[in-house]
């Protein structure tokens, strides 16, 4: 077997530990806030195992924060968001590392709280081999970028939520990253991604500027906050 498919079938078999069921996301008349002022209303998609949607908008349209609401990080407006909570694994602007330790201690710290030791697929796929004992505060950034979305893997959660992942990676670091994503599609997760730029992935689109908030509109009195949480 090649190292390319032994990391794939790792890939695979973690997510599928964690993804019996398809952990799909159901999005019904969503508003979400900045602030406390509506910036996107009625938003309504479904993503089902498998699949991978790319979200697009222009700077500033609410793209972070619908995905920030979608994680947990802040409650809607209104609207409903069916999900299992634990199926999600967020990767933000932020690389969420800790400095002081390493390359290894990062990954191995992020797999122990998800249940797990094996940092090897992540090692491999995103190609952080030669500097696993470099402390984090010592790489590039696009090296950091790389050990940040490598935790994704460690994670084996089926539902990733992305922030436009690819930012401070260069061209060849960006492949790594979407030949990730369409193992993790392929072994029967979903990805959720603001980016701007192509990848070659094959997605469907969501584009949200159709869902923009009225900033002249009166405030809504309707419904509060509801989450719709599945949970096995």
């Amino acid at each position: 077997m090649s190292r390319r498919a032994a990391i794939a079938l790792e890939i695979r078999r973690r997510v599928r530990q964690d993804n019996a069921q398809d952990m799909g996301l159901i999005v019904e008349n969503l508003t979400v806030t900045r602030g406390g002022v509506p910036v996107l209303e009625r938003v309504s998609f479904t993503l089902h195992s498998g699949e991978v949607l790319v979200l697009r908008g222009p700077n500033g349209s609410g793209k972070t924060t619908l995905l920030r609401t979608l994680a947990g990080l802040q409650p809607p407006m209104e609207g409903t968001i069916s999900l299992d909570p634990e199926a999600i694994a967020y990767g933000a602007h932020a690389d969420g590392l800790k400095a002081t330790l390493s390359v290894a201690e990062n990954l191995r710290f992020w797999a122990a709280v998800h249940g797990s030791e094996d940092i090897s697929a992540a090692v491999e796929r995103f190609n952080l081999g030669g500097f696993l004992h470099r402390p984090a505060a010592n790489l590039s950034a696009g090296q950091k970028r790389r050990l940040g979305l490598a935790r994704l893997l460690v994670t084996g959660r089926p539902i990733w939520l992305l922030d436009e992942p690819t930012v401070s990676l260069d061209a060849a670091s960006v492949g790594l990253f979407a030949e990730a994503v369409r193992d993790h599609v392929a072994a029967g997760g979903a990805a959720l991604i603001a980016t701007h730029i192509d990848m070659g992935l094959e997605a469907g689109i969501l584009d949200v500027s159709p869902f923009r908030a009225d900033p002249n509109a009166a405030p809504s009195s309707g419904g509060g906050t509801a989450f719709d949480e599945v949970l096995e």
